[in-house]
């Protein structure tokens, strides 16, 4: 009985990771964003960006955000649009640090690896449900928390919005921002699935780039 149980446990484990699409297709997805955006840098030793993390970056191609991921992920933004917008940055909550001339907004997910697509996977292996599947975009993205993402496209050749920075506007509301006057941001009505598989509109903060 026990042999039974175990072989049919194996089998499951084996179906559910074969069936897994958007794990393994995300990763393929990913590394082809990253080559269009010009390779990830190995950022090991550049720990202060974020918090302590070590890992990789790739950068938007206007050079104001980027998406860093390894022992860690998040994303590191320009301030100066969110001050010229008026940003208090003494009402920003504690998850959003500033260090004056950058915004940053780090998540516990992942583990560090030698290379990007390896440190990519690690977060889709220990951190499986923050990684998903945005219909309306057609994207894959990463949930950092707080209702903000790192979204890419999933066939590149077919999207105009290969890259995009979501951010939560709530925060930024309430801490004084003007979220339509943030340069170089769009602020926009999104569809996402509520938690019921359902359709809802959410409004974000948008940085998408065409990375073709």
């Amino acid at each position: 009985m026990k042999k039974i149980v175990l072989i049919a446990a194996l089998l499951m484990a084996f179906g559910c990771s074969k069936l897994d699409v958007v794990g393994t297709d995300s990763t393929r997805a990913f590394g082809e964003m990253v080559s269009a955006a010009g390779g990830a840098k190995n950022r090991f030793g550049e720990a202060e960006l974020n918090g302590g993390f070590g890992g990789f970056t790739i950068a938007a191609p206007d050079q104001t955000a980027l998406f860093f991921w390894g022992d860690g992920a998040g994303v590191r933004l320009s301030l100066a649009p969110f001050l010229e917008a008026g940003l208090d940055e003494d009402k920003l909550p504690i998850w959003i640090k500033s260090d004056g001339q950058k915004l940053t907004i780090t998540a516990k997910l992942g583990e560090a690896s030698t290379t990007a697509i390896g440190a990519y996977e690690s977060i889709v292996k220990t951190n499986r449900a923050a990684v998903g599947y945005h219909a309306a975009l057609d994207h894959y993205g990463v949930n950092l928390g707080n209702g903000n993402l790192f979204e890419w496209a999933k066939d590149l050749a077919k999207n105009d919005k290969d890259m995009v920075f979501v951010l939560d506007p709530t925060p930024f509301i309430a801490a004084g921002v003007d979220v339509n006057a943030v340069s170089g941001w769009i602020f926009a009505k999104v569809t996402i699935d509520d938690e019921n598989g359902k359709p809802i509109e959410v409004d974000k903060l948008l940085k998408p780039f065409n990375l073709r």
